[in-house]
């Protein structure tokens, strides 16, 4: 459908979950010196206008990232988070707010490298124009799951895919898990991050169930929730579920989350980290 248009949304409680995991994972990957691979399947592009009236209309980052933007208590384990923030805004001022691109590209080392899919044809030329001679970027105009399907194993053993389609369409939940399916058999060592939306309960519960068929060992969610389940239309929540996790992710996101939930939704909040499928 391609309808989908993150500049409305940039910034919202589910951007925070969503890159403060990514965030988490890659510098677990930089605790040792060999290269490794992010790959984005939906990037968007790359940076995002806070100012902008997209954004200004919805003004879903003023129950997000402004919730804590600025405050001097953020856990020690946000703070690489709030660093690919800062790198975007000359001053203290929250204008722009980072994609998972520019927050994964903040965390990237000499030896690394990162592939990027977009599909959007306006979104498409303006990543193009974000990461302009960044010759540890690659960039393809694609579907972002055949890409992925294309680019496995890649030539490094270590890595970060993060999967976070828009959700237009009920069969994304499926294609999903479909692409799990596919890149695993590639690429059994590599994390997956999965981002979701709450939208209808059913459609996540699905995915799950899809997902412990598979057969992967070591499964992980983490969901932050703004307000309780509902079957009228509207995003409640959003998680992430990991494929492969970093040991030390479950506690730093059971560290963060008590502190997101005070921050961005004390009444009516909620969150939950749980294993899926263990070891």
């Amino acid at each position: 459908m391609l309808s989908y248009r993150h500049s409305f949304h940039a910034g919202n409680h589910a951007d925070v979950i969503k890159h403060i995991v990514q965030s988490l994972i890659l510098n677990s990957l930089k605790n040792k010196e060999k290269p490794f691979v992010y790959h984005d399947t939906h990037s968007g592009v790359g940076r995002y206008d806070l100012t902008h009236e997209w954004s200004e209309k919805t003004g879903e980052y003023k129950q997000g990232i402004a919730r804590i933007w600025g405050n001097k208590d953020i856990p020690q384990d946000v703070a690489s988070y709030i660093d690919s923030i800062e790198m975007l805004n000359s001053d203290d001022t929250l204008r722009y707010y980072p994609g998972s691109p520019r927050v994964a590209r903040a965390h990237l080392r000499a030896q690394d490298r990162m592939v990027l899919t977009e599909l959007h044809p306006s979104d498409f030329p303006l990543l193009e124009q974000e990461f302009h001679r960044d010759r540890q970027v690659k960039i393809y105009k694609d579907d972002g799951f055949q890409r992925l399907k294309g680019s496995l194993p890649p030539a490094e053993r270590r890595g970060l895919v993060l999967i976070d389609p828009p959700y237009e369409l009920a069969k994304e939940y499926r294609d999903v898990v479909t692409a799990i399916a596919q890149s695993y058999k590639r690429w059994a060592t590599g994390i997956y991050a999965i981002w979701y939306p709450v939208v209808n309960r059913y459609d996540i519960d699905d995915m799950i169930e899809g997902l412990e068929g598979l057969g992967i060992r070591k499964i992980l969610q983490i969901e932050l929730g703004v307000s309780p389940d509902t079957n009228e239309r509207g995003m409640t929540a959003s998680g992430m579920i990991v494929i492969n996790p970093p040991w030390t992710l479950e506690k730093q996101m059971n560290d963060i989350l008590p502190y997101l939930k005070d921050k961005i939704a004390p009444a009516t909040g909620h969150f939950k980290v749980e294993w899926i499928v263990p070891e």
